[in-house]
């Protein structure tokens, strides 16, 4: 797995393991179908803790159309190392250019470290093999791909996945990790824009995996500044006045 920042804490029930950012009621197998990038990232990591790597690639993949990031730098790993798949470092650092676009300093780290180690030849190949990548995972196709089913996802929304409890005031989810505790949640929570809206989605993403804040700076008229006395010279020397 990527190591070059220490993994975001996360939250431990039994066996199961939270996902940074959403509460684990959340992870109905239902708000999962809606929301590919994560369910196929997390059956992905699975599958590679138990060294299926054929498997995990196979779902980081699927991850991979819907924008994720993370399955992405994982995809690159594998070709990078040869995991499940033929070991292809040109196409390893073809992926972890595409998992780098937003500039995600984890995914970046590692898309440098992997430039280095290739020669010119290899280098070139890997921009041009990059491009068809960029075509059919990057965000520009990506990001609506997942935005137009987590719409349609919440407009269909029933409460087969979730079950209501008295008046439809509160949701309790009958899959996932909290499955049959009784716990609630209000369907406000349940529908956060954070959760829904892709805007808001991606954003939370960005804050999640530390992408870097983009501001503007603004430079003014340029000045003659005197040069700054030198304190380590020695000092000029004086003619005693008669």
């Amino acid at each position: 797995m990527l190591t070059a920042q220490p993994p975001p804490e996360r939250a431990v029930y039994g066996n199961y393991i939270g996902e940074p950012g959403i509460p684990p009621e959340m992870l109905t197998s239902g708000f999962l179908s809606a929301h590919p990038d994560i369910r196929w990232r997390r059956e992905g990591s699975y599958s590679y803790n138990r060294k299926e790597y054929d498997l995990a690639m196979d779902q980081f993949t699927r991850a991979a159309r819907y924008a994720d990031k993370p399955s992405q730098a994982m995809i690159a790993e594998m070709y990078w190392k040869g995991l499940g798949v033929p070991q292809d470092r040109e196409l390893g650092y073809a992926w972890m250019d595409l998992a780098a676009e937003r500039m995600y300093p984890n995914f970046v780290i590692k898309r440098e470290r992997y430039w280095g180690l290739l020669d010119a030849g290899q280098q070139r190949n890997a921009i041009e093999r990059g491009q068809q990548l960029l075509a059919e995972y990057g965000d520009d196709v990506a990001k609506p791909r997942l935005a137009k089913l987590m719409q349609r996802a919440k407009r269909e929304t029933t409460g087969s996945h979730m079950g209501f409890v008295s008046g439809g005031l509160k949701i309790t989810p009958m899959t996932g990790p909290l499955a049959g505790t009784g716990i609630t949640m209000s369907p406000e929570e349940y529908y956060k824009p954070e959760f829904w809206n892709p805007q808001e989605y991606f954003a939370s993403q960005d804050a999640e995996w530390g992408s870097p804040e983009r501001g503007q700076v603004n430079v003014g008229e340029l000045e003659n500044v005197a040069p700054a006395q030198d304190e380590t010279a020695p000092a000029p020397e004086t003619t005693p006045e008669p």
